[in-house]
Formats: C-alpha cells, structure tokens, sequence
C-alpha cells in the first residue's frame, strides 16, 4: 500500500515539479519565487483540447490567457483566415484577456491534441486581493511582455509605412518616365 500512495505523491511532484519549470519560463512569472510560483499554479485550471479543436474564437468574450503545456496552436485572424502565429509547448497566448473585456481578437486553434493551463482574470483579481504583492508583481511582469510586443507591433507598422511609402515613390517615378 505504501508504494501505491509514493507513486501517486510522486507523479504529483513531478507534474507540479513540470509545470513550474515551465511557469519560471514565463516572462508574466518568471521573477516569482518558487512559493509564488506553487500559489500561482494553485489557481491555473488545466485543459485539454483535441487537434482541431478551437480554444476560442475571434471576438469570443475574453476571460484569461494560456499557457502550452504540451501541443501546437494555430492563431488565426479571421477575415483573411491568415495564419499569424504557431506556438508550441511552453509558449503562452490571450495575455490581453487580464487586462480588459475586450473581445478577443483572433481565433485559436488546437494543431495538435493540447494540454494547457489557464489563468483567468477573475483569478488574477482575486490574487491581487488576497495578496497584493504577489498580485502587483504579476501585473507589472504582464505590463512589461504587453509593453514589448506593442513595440514590437509598432516597429513592424514603421517598417510597413516605410516600403508603402518606397512602392508610392517607385510608382510616381515609373508614372513620370524618371
């Protein structure tokens, strides 16, 4: 009976043990302690999607983000149903949701069956109130990733602009002959 019950503890440290390693990869985590990171998983809800399954779609109400334990997703914008990102094992996506309601603004689709967690905004309030400082730290790290990828967004619109206004000018010239 003892080995029954070791095997059972064990397979639970090891998943917890898992699923901390990839917690301190998160940029949104990744300053946390480790008995921050064992409060934090507590809270995630674990989910499984088959492939092809959606996660959500686009302008789905938004409740929280995700992280990829294990699979592939595709994030797809709609209208064009251009394909803008695959992320795989340990990449997370939906950070925005934490922030505001906003609808959500691609769909996901599961590539590969997927194990996930989810961190929800009304648990990231609910953190914030229990223990704000640990709340505090969170949403300053999700700042600091929002922050990066709309400097990223922002030198991707500049480099856009910046040959839109190229191709205006090659076609002025080819237009006058010069």
């Amino acid at each position: 009976m003892d080995s029954f019950w070791s095997n059972i503890f064990r397979n639970r440290n090891e998943e917890s043990e898992k699923i901390s390693t990839i917690l301190s990869r998160i940029p949104i985590f990744q300053e946390l302690s480790r008995r921050d990171l064992a409060a934090v998983e507590r809270i995630l809800h674990h989910r499984t999607y088959k492939s092809g399954e959606s996660v959500f779609f686009q302008n789905d109400p938004s409740a929280g983000m995700y992280i990829i334990l294990k699979g592939k997703v595709q994030v797809i914008y709609e209208p064009t149903q251009q394909v803008i990102a695959e992320l795989f094992d340990g990449d997370f996506f939906g950070e925005l949701a934490l922030v505001d309601d906003s609808p959500r603004s691609a769909t996901v689709i599961a590539r590969m069956d997927c194990e996930m967690l989810g961190f929800f905004r009304s648990d990231l309030l609910d953190l914030i109130e229990r223990k704000p400082k640990l709340g505090l730290a969170i949403s300053l790290q999700l700042m600091s990733v929002i922050s990066e990828r709309l400097r990223k967004s922002n030198d991707q619109v500049q480099a856009l602009q910046k040959k839109l206004y190229e191709l205006r000018q090659e076609k002025r010239r080819e237009a006058t002959g010069t």
